[in-house]
């Protein structure tokens, strides 16, 4: 007869960004143990609110399933001695595995003889498994930071308060920290009380009757529902962040949707500063009108009932008085200083001890900056305006309003040298220096923030790797592969005539003048190298290229970025045409053979003794100057076309001449002409890797 399991982990209150991930892996630990102990099960639903972590397995079987299992043991030769007895080997088996060496017999695999034991597996009893297996299991969870408590050994996120454990209407029992599991569990903090739970499927009602809503996606559209209601009766648009509405779902047992106000004079302030103070302090949603807008109103979710909402809400704009009055307070500070008086604090401020202050980075961005405008022959105006923001594109980190709120470093710079007079170009590019902020983010919309954004990324990434500093597994403090593919990613949305190998000696010839680089310069630029082509093939695989034509696009550099994404698709297309296949199979035989080629031998039409030898060499000397054009104007489509037309010349070519002919002359000729022929090739994709 199957039952339901209930598990309920009780505690103080959870940090909000910890419990999705916890209440995951309890649900997947469960999964996995009731799966490796053969217990039927038909669902397990994973429950969790502030204050505890809970699953539900429905229709669980009392019994694990009997199994007859047959186990390799040694192989025949092993097994058997020179008599024909078993040997200690067989006979450690055997006793291994609880069975008589009669019982064994030989089977093979893979051309080897082996001797196997068929035993017969009882399923355990679920009550008593579970029993056993339930502490270890619940303290095997992991989170990001653990605590003690009291006198206890145990480290674990929260203080455990209780523990549930019912299958069916039975208490499986165990103790983790002094905490035996029972029946009882707790309700809402104020509104409810200790609830005694009947059995297992009654884990949802019994708690919903101490205002304790333990379904997450129950509680999550609870709180959709009543902003949404906002929006409708009051015309409003308020915009659920979907960071925010995850931490708020976890902050809640019973929530209930309100709203408040607050003084219109804060709308002077940037709606940024504002809408940040409202999330980040205090977890409220800002409303904003159908134009977006700013209005002088928030809505915030209580945990609890729809009881006296308004006092609820009286103080909730108290508390969001005083956040806001600080943030006008740092606002209005900050306007009484120049732009100039906060450059001069970045020289107090270290980037790091072995590459200087912030005021020395900045200068690098500078000469950067100015550096990569002219490789991209920007216009005059357009270095001007580099020029300025690139000099006060980190002036903002050291004022009060980004000391209170980091997340609002660029955009406060933005702000502020509006307010200063300076130009909208340069007033932009500070806060578009910042982006692409996170993956998915959008990349810079002007080319002046876009070449002080690159500047400044690549700055940072040439300057850690200098010194050493190179991400290796999960560890990257200073974000380098997330700034790698910041510049990837600007290079291609503006489609920048930039290599990799360009930007990385602009970034090291400043560093080298600084006499910043620890490392050699070579060692640098291939590490660097590295670096950036796995961020390039992340992005070809975001774009769904086939692992093999990334490999072979690749396999003929990946410097340009916007060349290497261009062939990839053209490549994609052409790999689903069967007729491509054949004209691959022709490259890789010029490139087999070429390899044999002297490297020094030039093409003698005089020595040619057959007529598809002329062919050949006419026919790619007749096109060689039109691929080399379409490659350079990244034209790949007409590049590929016209590197496949010659197609029919190399078939015969093979088909009507021996490459490797007894005359010498003759054969490096014939060498010297595939090797020709392979260069241009290579330069588009190392056709070998294509996997058909």
């Amino acid at each position: 007869m199957a039952k339901d399991l209930l598990l309920e982990i009780g505690m103080e209150e959870l940090p909000a960004r910890f419990i999705r991930d916890a209440v995951n892996q309890l649900a997947d630990k469960m999964t996995k143990f009731l799966q490796d102990s053969r217990i039927e099960f038909t669902e397990v639903k994973a429950y969790a609110t502030p204050r505890r972590l809970a699953v539900l397995i429905t229709d669980l079987a009392e019994k694990g399933s009997d199994v007859r299992e047959q186990v390799k043991g040694p192989s025949r030769k092993i097994a058997l001695d020179d008599q024909g007895n078993w040997s200690k080997a067989a006979l450690g088996f055997a006793r291994s595995q609880g069975v008589e060496p009669e019982q064994f017999f030989f089977q093979e695999l893979q051309g080897v003889e082996y001797i196997y034991a068929e035993k017969n597996l009882q399923g355990a009893d679920t009550a008593a498994l579970l029993s056993e297996s339930l502490s270890g299991l619940i303290t095997s969870l992991s989170f990001p930071k653990n605590m003690r408590w009291g006198a206890k050994e145990l480290k674990y996120v929260r203080p455990i308060r209780w523990l549930v454990a019912l299958f069916g209407k039975e208490v499986i029992p165990f103790e983790i920290a002094g905490v035996q599991s029972d029946r009882v569990s707790r309700g809402h903090r104020f509104l409810g009380k200790e609830t005694s739970i009947s059995e297992a499927s009654a884990y949802k009602e019994s708690l919903r009757e101490q205002y304790v809503l333990v379904d997450i996606e129950e509680r999550k559209q609870l709180i959709v529902d009543g902003i949404k209601a906002f929006e409708e009766s009051q015309g409003w648009n308020v915009p659920m962040q979907a960071d925010l509405l995850e931490e708020v779902i976890f902050l809640v047992e019973y929530p209930t949707a309100l709203y408040g106000t607050f003084n219109p004079e804060f709308l002077g302030i940037p709606k940024e500063v504002l809408i940040t103070s409202m999330r980040e302090h205090q977890r409220y949603f800002p409303v904003l009108d159908a134009e977006g807008n700013l209005k002088p109103f928030f809505v915030t979710v209580r945990n609890g009932n729809d009881v006296s909402l308004d006092v609820v809400a009286r103080g909730n704009e108290k508390v969001l008085r005083a956040r806001l009055s600080d943030a006008k307070f740092f606002y209005q500070e900050d306007q009484k200083h120049e732009i100039a008086h906060f450059l001069e604090r970045l020289e107090t401020i270290v980037f790091h001890e072995e590459l200087g202050t912030i005021g020395d980075k900045v200068r690098r961005i500078v000469r950067i900056s100015d550096s990569l405008a002219k490789k991209l022959q920007a216009e005059s105006s357009v270095m001007a305006d580099v020029e300025r923001a690139a000099t006060i594109c980190k002036f903002d980190l050291v004022t009060q309003m980004v000391y209170e709120f980091p997340e609002l470093q660029g955009i406060m710079g933005e702000d502020y040298a509006r307010k200063a007079g300076e130009k909208e170009t340069v007033a932009k590019a500070i806060n578009e220096h910042y982006m692409p902020r996170f993956s998915g983010d959008a990349s810079p919309a002007s080319l002046v923030g876009t070449i002080v954004s690159i500047a400044d990324k690549l700055d940072t990434i040439a300057g850690c790797f200098a010194i050493g500093i190179i991400p290796t597994g999960s560890q990257d403090p200073y974000a380098l592969r997330r700034q790698a593919a910041g510049i990837v990613q600007m290079v291609l949305d503006h489609k920048l005539s930039i290599t990799l190998p360009e930007l990385f000696e602009l970034a090291l010839q400043v560093l080298q003048d600084a006499n910043l680089a620890k490392r050699k310069v070579e060692e640098i630029k291939s590490d660097m190298n590295d670096f950036f082509g796995l961020r390039v093939k992340n992005v070809l695989t975001e774009r769904g290229i086939r692992y093999d034509v990334i490999d072979a696009v690749m396999g003929a550099g990946y410097g340009d970025i916007v060349a290497v994404v261009s062939k990839s698709e053209v490549l994609m297309n052409a790999v689903a045409e069967p007729e491509f296949k054949i004209s691959v199979d022709s490259f890789n035989r010029v490139n087999n053979l070429a390899g044999k080629a002297d490297g020094n031998d030039q093409v003698n039409p005089a020595v040619f003794t057959e007529q598809v030898e002329h062919h050949l060499y006419e026919e790619w000397q007749a096109v060689r100057g039109i691929y080399a054009a379409k490659l350079s104007e990244g034209e790949m489509q007409q590049a590929l076309a016209t590197l496949t037309g010659i197609r029919g010349a190399i078939t015969a070519f093979f088909d009507g001449v021996m490459i490797m002919a007894e005359d010498e002359a003759i054969r490096r000729n014939r060498l010297a002409l595939l090797s020709g022929i392979s260069s241009d090739c290579v330069q588009f994709a190392d056709f070998h890797k294509l996997v058909w």
